[in-house]
């Protein structure tokens, strides 16, 4: 087979209507070999003629797409020095744009003998490992763009793309669990019907179920370990996996747009799937171990891990940087995405030891053209030193808020000593994010998320119970500030059951009233359980997907969630684009925000020191520094937030004519479906009582 010259760039492969276009980078290799690959697994093997700058490249005609192929990287094997070359070893385009297979285990997926880790194996690994797969990049957009809704009015649904509609009764069968799945319309109408306007999925790139995990017969279900940055899962594809996967993820993404939903990706750049010096040989170990990874200062063999996988990407240097800026761009430009979740995103800002937010990863993302302009959540930590940064990112970053999420909790399970912390948590963490001069949209605000409890059974469990996972109930975090309302898991208590949907709408309440980013985790208005599992990474069964059948008991919780999502929407009140200034708003004596006590008096600081669980808020609409599209002041209604944690139904008085001269009920979580229809009150000194663990939301009416 004929070889020609080619190009450098782009990286990967390319295919131009007449051949394909192939390039790797490696500065370690001697030699590089391109496989390719029948459909009854024959190989024909062509060495790549040319190498620029570092990038070794060779064009074939007459290669299509739908050509599985792979590499082979000649060079040194010292892992003393860092050099992990193996030409027995098959390796996966780190470029790929789709994968065809995936690892079957065993001897010869790793570049060592077991049991004699400074051995050297040289088993043939291409009969056992995924493929790489050119594609076509045609696509039919159809005239598709970036829907760039703001921050501000976005409500964001965190899913899985196969937990969602595994068990869904109006998708059929074949689709369920897929992309096309999570495009069909019975899914674009529950998440229309519930006020979204993101979904941020799970990992969606190519990853590897961990051998660890199969021979249990487990899978790496969350998807936190990735090998192809490039490549959408091809486990989640519906109809083929030589390239159809990638058709497939545009017409959901295409379908998405259409439907004013954005699609976010949680993307894990911080660390890959072939794990510590003992793990497998895969891809970028084999190309160039130390472009790719960060390894031990004075000790190569083994790697710096501030993940707790293993490895660490080698954000230090510029392959690694181009990589993962590369990948991004082609999510925004090839694939249409609209932004992007940061797993453990502390990692790629250690270019030294510390995290620094002057790192050069940073320095990238902000003058980008293209990734810049997308929206960029970071999980503001990881498992290093130093590693929690909630707070700590740069302008131009959101941030999951972990310490909303652990007030909120606290708060309704009437932890003492929160009021203060909860009061800042819900005005949008000025004091996390204000100095920088960021906004409240900086606080990306949530409660639940894949990790951990569900929604339900944080108010139905005290204690995690994994015993599914097997590693005896070990694993996931035992912190999980969770209150069972007084029975530990499913329980016929009438009382009890009450008590936890009424905690439900609390805790939904005050998420989507927040000032800051709302959001939701998948099937958290449906009453989602995981029957106490708070770790169900390797739970790829109904433990984990969303019980649909359930749902059809959960229409009270989620027309209540549809009912907050609209009066956010409705409401600029909830959702400004500046932070609470507590000063009067000019031309009146009111402040833009005021803090009451039950009996409608202005709040002190013993009583924010003195361990009470309940709260009055008033929000003035007349006080919003905000300004429409056509510059003009945003002005709304005013509310005031009645907040009763308390274990015992109160009394609330509510203040003076200054504040309102009449007020309505909006929404009481209580009673959710408002069967006293909005009652109405007369303003100075009525009193309103209030149950037990409840909110009432009540809007100025005059």
């Amino acid at each position: 087979m004929h070889i020609w010259p080619g190009s450098p760039y782009p990286l990967g492969s390319s295919f131009d209507g007449g051949g394909t276009n192939f390039a790797i980078f490696s500065e370690v290799a001697d030699r590089i070999e391109l496989c390719l690959f029948d459909d009854d697994g024959t190989e024909v093997r062509v060495d790549l003629p040319e190498r620029n700058g570092l990038v070794w490249h060779g064009y074939l005609p007459r290669v299509w797409p739908g050509q599985r192929y792979g590499f082979r990287v000649h060079g040194p094997y010292e892992p003393s020095a860092g050099l992990r070359c193996n030409p027995a070893k098959l390796l996966l385009d780190p470029y790929a744009k789709a994968v065809d297979g995936e690892v079957e285990w065993g001897q010869s997926s790793f570049s060592y003998t077991f049991g004699d880790p400074d051995s050297f194996n040289d088993e043939d690994s291409a009969p056992h490992a995924m493929k790489s797969v050119v594609i076509n990049t045609f696509f039919d957009w159809a005239n598709d763009r970036p829907l760039r809704i703001p921050y501000n009015e976005s409500v964001i649904y965190e899913a899985h793309v196969k937990g969602m509609t595994m068990t869904h009764p109006d998708i059929p069968d074949d689709v369920r669990g897929t992309y096309s799945g999570l495009a069909h319309p019975a899914m674009i109408a529950h998440l229309k019907n519930l006020g979204v306007t993101a979904i941020e999925l799970m990992p969606v790139h190519q990853f590897v179920n961990d051998s660890t995990l199969v021979d249990k017969g487990l899978s790496n279900y969350w998807g936190y370990n990735t090998i192809g940055f490039f490549a959408p899962h091809n486990g989640y594809a519906s109809f083929g996996t030589r390239g159809e996967q990638v058709y497939e993820f545009k017409t959901m993404v295409r379908t998405l747009h259409r439907a004013g939903i954005e699609v976010i990706l949680d993307v894990v750049y911080n660390h890959t799937a072939e794990g510590n010096h003992l793990g497998p040989t895969l891809s970028f170990r084999g190309a160039d171990n130390r472009a790719y990874y960060r390894l031990v200062d004075g000790d190569e063999k083994h790697y710096y891990d501030t993940t707790g996988t293993g490895n660490s990407l080698n954000v230090r240097h510029h392959e690694s940087l181009r990589l993962i800026m590369d990948s991004l761009r082609y999510w925004v430009t090839e694939m249409h995405v609209d932004g992007f979740r940061f797993d453990l995103a502390s990692s790629l800002a250690r270019q030294f030891h510390e995290v620094d937010r002057l790192a050069a990863f940073f320095e990238l993302v902000n003058q980008d053209p293209v990734v810049s302009q997308v929206k960029l959540i970071a999980e503001p930590w990881d498992v290093g030193d130093g590693g929690y940064q909630v707070g700590g990112f740069p302008p131009l970053w959101t941030e999951w808020n972990g310490k909303y999420r652990d007030t909120v909790r606290d708060f309704w399970r009437g932890e003492p000593s929160s009021l203060g912390e909860f009061a800042a948590r819900f005005t949008g963490s000025s004091d996390l994010y204000e100095a920088d001069n960021r906004r409240p949209i900086a606080s990306i605000n949530f409660v639940t998320a894949h990790d951990g409890f569900t929604l339900q059974d944080l108010v139905s469990y005290n204690e995690k119970h994994n015993e599914a996972n097997g590693e005896d109930n070990r694993d996931g975090e035992s912190h999980n500030r969770s209150w069972n309302c007084g029975a530990e898991g499913p329980t016929d208590d009438v009382d009890v059951y009450a008590l936890r949907e009424r905690q439900k709408r609390n805790i939904m309440t005050t998420l989507l009233l927040s000032q800051g980013v709302p959001m939701i985790a998948h099937g958290d208005e449906l009453g989602r359980t995981q029957q106490g599992n708070n770790n169900v990474y390797c739970q790829d069964n109904e433990l984990s997907w969303v019980d649909w059948a359930r749902a059809r008991e959960q229409d009270v919780l989620t027309g209540f969630t549809a009912r907050l999502t609209r009066l956010r929407a409705e409401h600029p009140i909830f959702r400004r684009q500046r932070f609470f200034q507590g000063r009067p708003i000019r031309g009146t004596n009111m402040e833009d925000i005021g803090w009451l006590r039950p009996d409608g008096q202005p709040m002190t600081d013993d009583d924010w020191d003195g361990g009470t669980q309940t709260l009055m808020i008033y929000l003035n609409g007349r006080g919003i520094p905000d300004r429409d599209e056509l510059g003009r002041q945003v002005v709304d209604d005013s509310f005031l937030l009645l907040f009763n944690a308390h274990h015992e139904d109160l009394e609330f008085t509510l203040p003076d004519e200054s504040y309102g001269n009449g007020w309505e009920t909006a929404l009481d979580t209580a009673d959710p479906l408002l069967a006293d229809d909005r009652r109405r009150f007369p303003a100075a000194g009525s009193t309103v009582e209030v149950p037990q663990r409840s909110v009432l939301v009540l809007q100025r009416s005059f």
